[in-house]
């Protein structure tokens, strides 16, 4: 498992559209996600000619053509770091940013016998709403071989440097986390510079280990309990 390469969104709907201040939703019964894994259909806030709107898309960005040499499929980049590059600098405009919400997110940790079982980060027990600084795209691929060629909307969202919550299980990255309207609206609405202002880690002290291993936190939705 890599870097966030597992979250989960356990709140509703309605949550999400208040925070983000999203004026559309096109996703009809949206249901909970207690794990969200790469190349799943997850919800995402954009902007859009109305509006912002939440929508379904699928995770994981168009890869660079170096990965993809001799390759004949694409499953797509889930986190971004170098927003210096080209590949990535074209979607970091206006119209191609998103947040993404989250309830919490999955780190591989590290056992003596060899074994990265996940450790499970959120604000704390309650799991509250908050969401990555992501980007979007419509793009048409071969994201599996037996799927063949299609066209969907992809995310993905930043990464950066892990604050010492997150540096302790994953020392390389942890996600750009927003968490008021204020950050979101810096993100969805700023100029690129006030954006990538936002590419920093979370204050120290802001996130706690919830939950470790799958059982543990995706089996913990069927007993009623929200993650």
């Amino acid at each position: 498992m890599a870097l966030c390469n597992l979250y989960s969104m356990t709140k509703g709907q309605q949550a999400i559209r208040d925070l983000a201040r999203a004026m559309h939703d096109r996703t009809g019964n949206l249901p909970l996600f207690p794990g969200i894994y790469p190349d799943y259909s997850a919800p995402i806030v954009r902007n859009s000619a109305d509006g912002r709107e939440l929508v379904l898309a699928r995770w994981g960005m168009p890869s660079p053509a170096f990965a993809l040499q001799g390759k004949k499929s694409d499953p797509g980049v889930t986190n971004i770091r170098n927003t210096k590059s080209p590949h990535w600098r074209r979607w970091l405009g206006v119209e191609n940013r998103c947040v993404v919400p989250f309830s919490s997110f999955a780190e591989p940790e590290l056992q003596p016998d060899g074994r990265r079982p996940p450790a499970w980060f959120a604000f704390d027990d309650t799991r509250p709403l908050a969401f990555f600084a992501g980007i979007w795209t419509h793009w048409t691929s071969v994201r599996k071989v037996k799927e063949g060629e299609t066209t969907n909307d992809l995310f993905g969202f930043l990464t950066t440097e892990p604050n010492i919550d997150v540096g302790v299980i994953h020392p390389k990255a942890m996600p750009v986390i927003l968490t008021n309207p204020e950050e979101i609206d810096l993100w969805m609405t700023g100029t690129l510079a006030e954006a990538l202002n936002l590419q920093r880690p979370l204050a120290d002290k802001s996130l706690r280990i919830v939950a470790r291993g799958m059982k543990e936190d995706l089996g913990q939705l069927a007993s009623g309990r929200d993650i």
